[in-house]
C-alpha cells in the first residue's frame, strides 16, 4: 500500500473512531431528552433533564477538545510530510498509539507496507525488540527530539526521533557494519560441525539477547531475551562473562536452566560503549522457556486464541490472586469495558491491533481493580500463541472517574439551579392564586376541597426543588444556634412514625455535646432521609441507633478527598443493621440520581440533599458499610463558638410592629403570573400598588417627584437591569425608603449587593399571601 493510502485511509475511519465516545454520550443525552417529555411524573422528568444536560455538555467538551487536537495534528502532519518527501533517507510519521500515518519513498523501497501497520512492526525488521526499542526512544525523547545507535543481528542504524504535537517523526539512517573477526570453518551462532545458519539479514532471524556495555564494564542496557536468559537484571558484565570480551570467543554462563553455552559477537556502538550479542549455541526446549517467565517481575500470560490461559506467571497470579490460572478462561478473571475479550483476541491473533492496550476489570466483589492489557502474537511450534502483558491501572481510572465526575456534578449543579428558580416562578403563581380562591371559599365550599389539593401538592413540588437547591448548595438557610440534643428530641415522635413497627429507634446523647450554627429545618430533613434510608435497608426489622458525641480532632483528619481541620466537632451517627452497600458502590450514594431501590422506591435524591445540606452547613459526611452486617453514616458539625457577653452589643427594645394604616408599594417583576398575584395580595391588604415590568419602567415611574413609594418589592435577577442596581439608582432619589427582595434563586445570589442596599429583606420563592403580605408589613412598621 502506498504512503498515500495509508494517509487516506486513517483521514477516513481515524475521526469517526475517536468521535464514537461522544456521538455515544450525545445520543444517551438525546435520549434522555426524549424519554423525559414523554414521561408524566415531575421527579423523573427533572431527573431524566439533568441527565440529558450533563451527557450533552460532557460529550460538547470531548468533540472540542479532539477537534483542537485534530487541527492541530492535521496542520503538523502537513509540514512534516513536506519535509520528509525530499529526504532521502526512510523517513516514518506514526500518531500516538504507533500506528503509521506517513512513509517516504525511500521508507516505501525498504519496508512490505500492509494496512494497519505500527513503526513497531517495520522496526521489527532491523532489530529484534522493536517494541522495546521504540518505547525507550520515545522516553528519552521528552518533547523534543533524540538520536540512538542500534546494533541488531541486521545491521547498524541510527534512529532519529523528533515529536512534534502527537505525532511521532522517525528517521533511519544505515551505518557502516563494523568488522568483526571472522572464525574460519564457522558461521557466527551455528553450533560446531553444523552448516551456518543464514546470515542475520535474513527474514525471521530469530530474537537474540543483547548487551550495551560501557567502558568500565556496566551493563547499560539489557533487552527482554538477555534478562529471560540469564534470569535477573545484572550491572556489570564480569558478573556473567569473563574479561576481556572477544568477538566469535564461545563462553559458558549460568542461567535459571542451567549453564549455557553463547558466541559473542561485540560491535562498537560509539561513545565508549560497545554492543554485546549472545547467540546461544544450545538452545532450551519451550518448556523450560515458559517456565522462565515465572522470575519475571511482571505480570505475563500466555494465551490460546480462544482466550484459554496456557501459562500465568507468578506475577500474573499474584494480581489475579489465584494461586494457578494455568488452563482458565481469561474471561473469569476479567470484564471488559466495552468490546467483548473474544472479538479482541481473535483480532490479535489475526496480527489486528496488536499495539493498542486495552483496559479491562477484574472480578473483584470487594473493589474495582483496573488493568491496562498489550498483547503481542508470537509462534510456538507452528501454533499462534499470544503473550499478554499486565499493569494495574485502577489509579490511572480513579482519577479518570474522578475527572468525569467532578465535571457532571457541576453541569448537574449548574443545571439544577436554573431548573430550581424556573420551577419557584411557576410554584409561587400557583400557590398564591390558589391562596387567593381560598380566601373566597370557607370550608363547607365544594370547591375547598379540591383547592387544598392543589396547595399541598404545590407545597410537595416547592420541596422537590429545595431538594434540587440542596444537592447544588444555593439553598437559603435560616441559620440559628442549635443544640442537636433538642433536636433530636423534637423529631423523635417523627421519626418513630417514620420507621414504624418492627424497627426500633434507640437515641443516645453525650451530655458535654456543643452546640452548633445551622438551619434547624435542613438538619431535620437529613436525619429524616438517614433514617428512611436505614429502614428500607432493614426489611426484616431491626435496629437504627442515632448517637451524638463531642470529637475533638487533633491533627487535620483527610478522608474520602476531604480534609477536617483540627477543632472540636459535635458527632451524629446513624447506624442501622441492614444489608450494607457494597464497597463499588459506597463512593457513588452521593451522587445525583444515584439509587440502588427499585424503580418507584426512590428519586435517588435523599443523599444527594443531604450531602448538600451538610456541606453547606459547613460540616462532613462519611459512611462505612459491610455487606450483611449494616451501615454508618457519620456526621460531622463544627461546634460554635459563643462570644463573650462583655463584647456583645446592648440588646434594643424590640418595636411594638403597628400595624399599617396602608402605604404605596412598587411591585417590579418581570414573570407576568407572578406580578398579577402579588399586586392583588397586596391590594387586599389595603396597599396601593404601583406595577413595573422592568427596572427601567420603574425607574421611569419614580421620575414623577410628587409619587410617594414606601416600600420596593422587586426582583432579583430580571431582563437588563437587576434588582439591587436599580433600587441603588432609586435610593440616591428616594432615601430611606424600605426594600423587599424576593427571587426564585438562592439568597446568595445577592452577592454582596444588599450590604449596599439598607433596610432591605429578603424574601425566597415560592412565598404564600401571608408571607409577602407580613414581609411587607413589617417593612413599613
Amino acid at each position: 500500500m502506498t504512503q498515500s493510502a495509508l494517509y487516506e485511509q486513517d483521514r477516513l475511519h481515524g475521526p469517526l473512531r475517536r468521535a464514537l465516545p461522544g456521538l455515544l454520550l450525545a445520543g444517551a443525552g438525546l435520549l434522555c431528552l426524549v424519554i423525559g417529555a414523554v414521561l408524566r411524573g415531575d421527579e423523573a422528568t427533572v431527573a431524566l433533564f439533568a441527565a440529558a444536560g450533563a451527557l450533552l455538555a460532557i460529550s460538547g467538551l470531548l468533540a472540542l477538545y479532539r477537534g483542537i487536537r485534530r487541527s492541530r495534528a492535521q496542520a503538523a502532519l502537513v509540514v512534516l510530510r513536506q519535509l520528509a518527501e525530499g529526504d532521502p533517507a526512510p523517513t516514518l510519521i506514526e500518531d500516538a498509539s504507533g500506528r503509521l500515518l506517513f512513509a517516504n519513498h525511500t521508507a516505501a523501497r525498504w519496508f512490505t507496507l500492509v494496512s494497519g501497520d505500527h513503526v513497531a512492526d517495520l522496526l521489527a525488521e532491523m532489530t529484534p525488540e522493536p517494541e522495546e526499542l521504540r518505547h525507550r526512544v520515545l522516553l528519552r525523547a521528552e518533547g523534543g527530539g533524540v538520536s540512538e545507535e542500534v546494533v541488531s543481528p541486521s545491521g547498524r542504524y541510527r534512529l532519529t526521533l523528533a515529536l512534534v504535537e502527537t505525532l511521532s517523526c522517525w528517521r533511519i539512517d544505515r551505518l557502516p557494519q563494523t568488522a568483526a573477526p571472522e572464525i574460519p570453518g564457522e558461521a557466527i551462532g551455528a553450533p560446531d560441525g553444523e552448516t551456518a545458519a543464514p546470515g542475520p539479514e535474513a527474514a525471521g532471524a530469530a530474537p537474540v539477547p543483547v548487551l550495551t556495555v560501557g567502558r568500565s564494564g556496566t551493563v547499560l542496557y539489557m533487552n527482554d531475551v538477555a534478562r529471560r536468559m540469564i534470569g535477573r537484571r545484572i550491572r556489570r558484565v564480569d558478573e556473567v562473562l569473563e574479561l576481556p570480551l572477544r568477538s566469535g570467543k564461545l563462553y559458558q554462563i549460568v542461567t535459571p536452566e542451567g549453564t549455557r553455552s553463547v558466541r559473542l559477537r561485540c560491535a562498537d556502538a560509539g561513545v565508549g560503549r560497545q554492543e554485546v550479542l549472545l547467540h546461544p549455541v544450545d538452545q532450551p526446549s519451550p518448556g523450560r522457556a515458559r517456565s522462565g517467565l515465572d522470575d519475571l517481575p511482571v505480570p505475563l500470560l500466555r494465551l490460546a486464541p480462544d482466550g484459554h490461559i496456557l501459562h500465568a506467571n507468578a506475577a500474573a497470579c499474584r494480581m489475579l490472586e489465584v494461586s494457578s490460572a494455568d488452563g482458565t478462561l481469561l474471561g473469569s478473571h476479567m470484564e471488559g469495558l466495552g468490546r467483548s475479550i473474544a472479538d479482541w483476541l481473535a483480532d490479535a491473533a489475526a496480527g489486528r491491533g496488536l499495539h493498542r492496550s486495552e483496559f479491562l476489570r477484574l472480578s473483584r466483589p470487594e473493589r474495582e481493580v483496573f488493568v491496562q492489557v498489550t498483547l503481542n502474537r508470537v509462534m510456538d511450534g507452528g501454533r499462534t500463541e499470544l503473550v499478554a502483558l499486565l499493569n494495574d491501572a485502577t489509579e490511572l481510572k480513579t482519577l479518570e472517574a474522578q475527572f468525569v465526575q467532578s465535571q457532571k456534578m457541576q453541569a448537574i449543579g449548574q443545571l439544577a439551579g436554573g431548573v430550581a428558580h424556573d420551577f419557584n416562578n411557576l410554584l409561587t403563581a400557583i400557590s398564591g392564586h390558589c391562596d387567593l380562591l381560598l380566601l373566597r371559599h370557607d370550608q363547607g365550599d365544594a370547591d375547598y376541597a379540591d383547592l387544598q389539593q392543589i396547595n399541598q401538592n404545590a407545597n410537595r413540588a416547592a420541596g422537590l426543588v429545595g431538594q434540587l437547591l440542596a444537592f447544588s448548595r444555593k439553598q437559603t438557610l435560616s441559620v440559628e444556634r442549635l443544640d442537636l440534643r433538642d433536636t433530636l428530641s423534637d423529631l423523635t415522635h417523627l421519626l418513630n412514625r417514620l420507621v414504624g413497627e418492627r424497627v426500633q429507634l434507640i437515641l443516645r446523647h453525650d451530655p458535654v455535646l456543643p452546640q452548633i450554627r445551622g438551619d434547624r429545618r435542613q438538619l431535620e430533613q437529613v436525619l429524616m432521609n438517614l433514617v428512611v434510608n436505614a429502614r428500607d435497608a432493614m426489611a426484616a426489622g431491626g435496629e437504627i441507633v442515632i448517637e451524638t458525641q463531642r470529637v475533638v480532632v487533633q491533627e487535620a483528619l483527610s478522608r474520602d478527598r476531604a480534609r477536617v481541620e483540627p477543632g472540636v466537632y459535635a458527632c451524629v451517627k446513624v447506624v442501622d443493621q441492614g444489608e450494607g452497600i457494597p464497597q463499588d458502590k459506597l463512593q457513588k450514594v452521593f451522587e445525583p440520581f444515584f439509587t440502588t431501590k427499585r424503580t418507584g422506591e426512590g428519586t435517588g435524591l435523599g443523599l444527594s440533599t443531604v450531602y448538600g445540606i451538610v456541606k453547606q452547613t459547613g460540616g462532613f459526611i462519611f459512611v462505612d458499610s459491610v455487606v450483611g452486617e449494616g451501615s454508618c453514616f457519620t456526621l460531622l458539625f463544627p461546634a460554635y463558638e459563643e462570644v463573650a457577653a462583655a463584647e456583645l452589643p446592648p440588646a434594643e427594645p424590640e418595636r411594638a410592629a403597628a400595624a399599617p394604616e396602608g402605604g404605596a408599594v412598587l411591585l417590579v417583576e418581570d414573570e407576568a403570573p407572578v406580578r398579577a398575584f402579588a399586586a392583588r395580595a397586596l391590594r387586599l391588604r389595603g396597599f396601593s400598588v404601583i406595577e413595573a415590568e422592568t427596572a427601567e419602567q420603574a425607574l421611569e415611574v419614580l421620575e414623577d417627584a410628587s409619587l410617594k413609594v414606601d416600600v420596593f418589592v422587586t426582583d432579583v435577577v430580571m431582563p437588563g437591569m437587576d434588582g439591587p442596581s436599580w433600587v441603588r439608582r432609586a435610593l440616591e432619589l428616594r432615601p430611606g425608603t424600605r426594600v423587599v427582595f424576593v427571587s426564585g434563586y438562592a439568597e446568595e445570589s445577592l452577592d454582596k449587593s444588599r450590604v449596599a442596599v439598607p433596610n432591605s429583606v429578603f424574601l425566597p420563592k415560592p412565598f404564600s399571601l401571608s408571607e409577602l403580605t407580613e414581609t411587607v408589613e413589617q417593612q413599613l412598621a
